[in-house]
């Protein structure tokens, strides 16, 4: 009980604001109100089969399954959510939204339960400067739900490839083809992973990734990210 008053007289001095509306939330309540967060797009791509994550991927690398949880576009709450996340060192943003996309994976028998929980690793370089990688954020949430274990330390990028913005699909491949690369794979063998990322757009990176572990015997990878942008 005093814990509780007391944490309430610290969210009056100190009041946290949503992360889209900027209204003071409640004591119940963790980055986005309860207002925002009933108005995000979500996709539902879990519970539907051959769904656009999926097509995005096909034949570049095998999967067992492949989603995204959110629509983002420009200007709008999941735009907003993600530019918090990776430029405003609101860590909490990818806990929370990776807390409810958990809730969700969970519900589907595809996704129900993975051996390891694998961000897409940043460059330790990038890491450094931003102080986080937006991705182990996310699986962090993901795995609060899930209790499995994170693999953040096995799947590395070797090399510090330039941003992503503005190159098409064939440009975004050249810059991240055989950046990344696996210290352990007997770690991997025989496992179910399920690889985190926030954004996929053509799925350069998370392709790249994929291959990397392509050759570990018995692997069996799904896809899980944070927002797909709304065309």
């Amino acid at each position: 009980m005093a814990s509780n008053i007391f944490q309430n007289f610290i969210s009056l001095i100190y009041p946290d604001n949503c992360a889209c509306c900027s209204r003071d939330l409640f004591r119940t309540e963790e980055s986005i109100c309860m207002l925002c967060e009933a108005e995000l797009p979500f996709t539902k791509f879990h519970d539907i089969k051959d769904n656009p994550v999926e097509k995005t991927l096909y034949g570049r690398f095998q999967y067992q399954a492949a989603t995204a949880f959110l629509y983002f576009s420009k200007k709008g709450l999941v735009h907003q959510l993600l530019h918090e996340l990776k430029y405003n060192n609101n860590i909490n943003i990818g806990i929370k939204m990776g807390e409810l996309f958990g809730k969700t994976l969970q519900k589907t028998e595809k996704f129900s339960s993975f051996d390891y929980i694998v961000p897409v690793p940043l460059h330790p370089k990038k890491e450094r400067k931003r102080g986080y990688n937006q991705a182990l954020k996310i699986a962090e949430g993901i795995n609060s739900v899930f209790n499995s274990t994170i693999s953040s330390k096995n799947l590395i990028r070797k090399i510090a490839n330039p941003s992503q913005t503005k190159k098409n699909r064939w440009q975004r491949w050249q810059n991240v083809s055989s950046i990344f690369t696996v210290i352990d794979s007997k770690k991997f063998e025989n496992k179910k992973v399920l690889l985190i990322d926030d954004v996929i757009t053509t799925g350069a990176t998370l392709e790249a990734c994929a291959q990397a572990m392509s050759n570990i015997s018995g692997i069996e990878i799904s896809i899980a990210c944070l927002a797909i942008p709304l065309n």
